[in-house]
């Protein structure tokens, strides 16, 4: 994995050292709704949809060869989770969970199409999670809450690969699946349970945003 991304990394360089003019940066938010393909070891899991508007950044630097092909990189923000409505305690108890984690991305991509309206893009991110957030609940009250900053309950590297579409006037729609599974089954908390042995649960997303690939430079221009 480390010489796949410094492989990525000597491309973007190249990449930028030939196209000096048409580098440029854009920002944009980002609204989540989120979803988990989500297995436990005593039957499958019930997931439902997370939104999540807030607080989702998207900062990227972009290297556009001509008006139809352009590669970009960056470091993103976003906050990413899952609801399940039934999940296997070590006790054999059922409960609501909600988990989500703020996490930062590093996105490697490509964009095909006409640059300056409508263009499709492809790519792969790297995430490193920062504060995790879980929630229990039972019969609709909230029993237990548990957060923590770079929480081994959490797989610590997170990646998966990107789809999307930016349409004229700055709209995006954006699809993301996570390769790797947001829990660590082989955590084990204070009481020597491991709560997510058996937990499988792999994010995916769509998502809205507005300006997050708009190069305002042209607009200006014209």
């Amino acid at each position: 994995m480390k010489n796949f991304i410094l492989f990525l990394c000597s491309i973007l360089i190249s990449i930028s050292s030939f196209s000096q003019k048409n580098t440029y940066f854009t920002s944009g938010g980002e609204m989540i709704f989120s979803f988990a393909n989500v297995s436990q070891k005593n039957g499958s899991g019930n997931d439902i949809m997370r939104w999540a508007p807030v607080f989702n950044f998207q900062n990227l630097v972009h290297f556009d060869m001509n008006q139809s092909v352009g590669f970009f990189t960056g470091l993103n923000f976003r906050n990413v989770g899952y609801i399940i409505d039934n999940y296997k305690a070590p006790n054999a108890a059922v409960y609501k969970k909600k988990f989500r984690s703020y996490n930062l991305g590093i996105p490697f991509g490509i964009k095909v199409g006409n640059l300056k309206k409508t263009y499709f893009y492809a790519g792969y991110e790297i995430e490193l999670p920062v504060l995790y957030k879980e929630k229990t609940f039972d019969g609709g009250d909230k029993t237990d809450k548990i957060t923590g900053w770079f929480s081994n309950r959490e797989n610590l590297f997170q990646h998966g690969f990107l789809v999307g579409v930016q349409f004229p006037y700055g709209m995006n729609l954006k699809f993301k699946y996570y390769l790797s599974e947001f829990h660590n089954e082989s955590f084990t908390d204070g009481a020597g349970n491991k709560p997510y042995a058996g937990l499988k649960a792999n994010l995916f997303y769509i998502s809205l945003a507005s300006f997050p690939f708009r190069d305002f430079r042209y607009k200006a221009s014209k």
